[in-house]
């Protein structure tokens, strides 16, 4: 119990230079880490995850625990618009976050989308404010007083105003051999800030893989953080993905052979005979945990930052740990205090996200145009990418978890016909005749080849107020007869005694004329097309 492992993420706008602060940190290197991505080294920006570690003196709450030391783990997240998904799938897997931020050019797009990554996970974070070094030495108090209250400005709303602040210069420009400044800095404000994470080491295992490789007469190592669960050598794991399971052959970590490993440990489990092409970030997990899911119903939770509308019927980008597809979305709200999806419920269909205050909760129904392994509780962002990079916008649209993970691949069969989500329709006719002080003759509520059985014994109303229930048909036109709940007024009967009324109570002339309206529900996924009005 002396040393525990911390994941610490690096996130923040291209080009901010969060793989030269974890260069600048690390002692350690995993597998992937400082841009050895030969398209990284290339373009000179991160494209992938990068790993690396150091130790740091562990403070009160680790002590408390039997902690020492703590390892703290950098995830280095790229930073370019177009990697958005890596870092979604990278920020899932980590603990703490560093925001880093160019003191020279402040909070750009992709910092802010960094940013709303870390409210969704609700995660802490420390700002990083690096490049100090390229302001004029007699200018730098003066720009680092004015970038802070900016920062100030920028976070106050969001839960991290009270967020601290460290200036540093990660690789200064100064000469070849400078050294970095403000790191030490850095490594105790982190110290102080990160707390014992909440780990699940009891729950089956879920690992999440961002790399895979072969080593000659060896096998093949999948590399990864254990999200839950445990991990030890002759286990055996499946890849839901390609429905294969593997024995552990042995496991690394930093390059340090282990027999076991836990919830919140960064691994290298090397298997034999599996093509490392086939799999290149995904999930691993125990035998049968994780089924492949053809679509969810998750909660949602609206972005604030989000201004397009988000509509049903409409395709959007699902990212749920490092998986990404794209997705035909399906809204419904209810007035309900339960946040979680009952299968026992009615819901009624939105058009569109409600505005905050027009009901109680909204839920999603997500059909994705690839499975993905899933399991309830799984976060769910959900994202509109294909909005163009350039534009300085957030492109996270929502999230939530999953409340049902739908894994029939026949689902539009067996599971969306017991979903019961309604539209509210609305049929309005006219009066055609009083027959009597409780029977009313309607038409134009329907047409004549309606089949009129499925509307018997609905309830209608009045524009003049009477309420009644349609009890049959009325000749071959489509007109029916109400029966009134009460007696018919006597205002109501005056304007259809009239000769010209009378005249005219079969067509649509009158302006003031009292419309019969017949409101029902009709079930989304029902194929027999019934009607109620429970």
């Amino acid at each position: 119990m002396s040393l525990i492992n911390v994941n610490v993420g690096l996130l923040g706008h291209v080009d901010s230079g969060k793989t030269s602060l974890a260069k600048a940190l690390t002692t350690v290197t995993s597998t992937a880490c400082f841009d050895k991505h030969p398209q990284s080294q290339e373009r000179g920006i991160t494209i992938d995850l990068g790993f690396s570690s150091f130790v740091v003196p562990s403070y009160d709450d680790f002590r408390n625990l039997g902690h020492q030391e703590v390892q703290v783990t950098l995830v280095d997240c790229p930073g370019h618009a177009s990697l958005i998904k890596k870092i979604i799938g990278g920020a899932q897997i980590i603990d703490f976050m560093l925001l880093v931020i160019d003191i020279n050019k402040g909070v750009q797009t992709q910092t802010a989308e960094c940013l709303v990554v870390a409210e969704i996970l609700k995660k802490n974070i420390l700002v990083v404010l690096n490049k100090a070094d390229l302001i004029p030495l007699e200018k730098r108090e003066a720009t680092v007083n004015k970038v802070m209250k900016k920062m100030q400005n920028t976070l106050k709303d969001t839960m991290f105003k009270s967020a601290p602040m460290v200036v540093i210069s990660a690789d200064p420009k100064g000469g070849v051999d400078a050294a970095p400044e403000g790191i030490e800095g850095l490594v105790e404000a982190l110290s102080k800030m990160i707390t014992p994470p909440v780990r699940k080491p009891e729950a089956p295992l879920i690992l999440a893989v961002d790399h895979c490789f072969s080593i000659k007469g060896k096998g093949t190592v999948l590399t990864g953080t254990v999200v839950q669960g445990r991990l030890a050598v002759n286990d055996t794991i499946e890849i839901p993905h390609l429905k294969l399971s593997k024995k552990v052959k042995s496991m690394q970590m930093f390059r340090k052979d282990v027999v076991q490993a836990a919830a919140g440990d960064r691994v290298g489990v090397c298997v034999t005979q599996f093509e490392s092409k086939l799999l290149e970030r995904g999930v691993a997990c125990a035998p049968g945990f994780l089924q492949l899911g053809f679509a969810v119903i998750i909660n949602v939770n609206r972005v604030k930052y989000y201004k397009s509308k988000v509509s049903s019927n409409s395709k959007y980008h699902i990212s749920i740990g490092h998986d990404t597809v794209i997705a035909k979305i399906t809204l419904f709200k209810t007035e309900d205090t339960s946040d979680h999806f009952n299968l026992e419920k009615q819901y009624e269909f939105a058009e569109e996200l409600p505005e905050v205050d027009d009901c109680v909760h909204v839920f999603a129904l997500l059909e994705f145009e690839q499975p993905i392994p899933c399991t309830s509780g799984d976060l769910v962002i959900v994202s509109k990418l294909d909005i163009d990079i350039q534009k300085p916008c957030c492109r996270l649209g929502l999230y939530g978890n999953v409340n049902l993970c739908i894994t029939d691949k026949n689902y539009e069969e067996t599971v969306l016909p017991k979903l019961l989500i309604f539209k509210w329709k609305e049929k309005k006719g006219l009066i055609y005749k009083i027959v009597n002080d409780r029977e009313i003759i309607a038409h134009s509520l329907f047409k004549k080849e309606t089949k009129m059985h499925s509307f018997l014994n609905l309830k209608v109303t009045f524009t003049s107020g009477e309420t009644g229930v349609i009890r049959s048909t009325f000749g071959q036109g489509g007109k029916v007869k109400v029966e009134l709940d009460e007696d018919v007024k006597e205002e109501t009967k005056a304007r259809y005694a009239k000769k010209s009324d009378a005249n005219t109570a079969g067509s649509d002339v009158r302006q003031d004329r009292i419309l019969v309206v017949l409101r029902f529900k009709r079930y989304l996924y029902d194929k027999d097309k019934k009607v109620t009005q429970g």
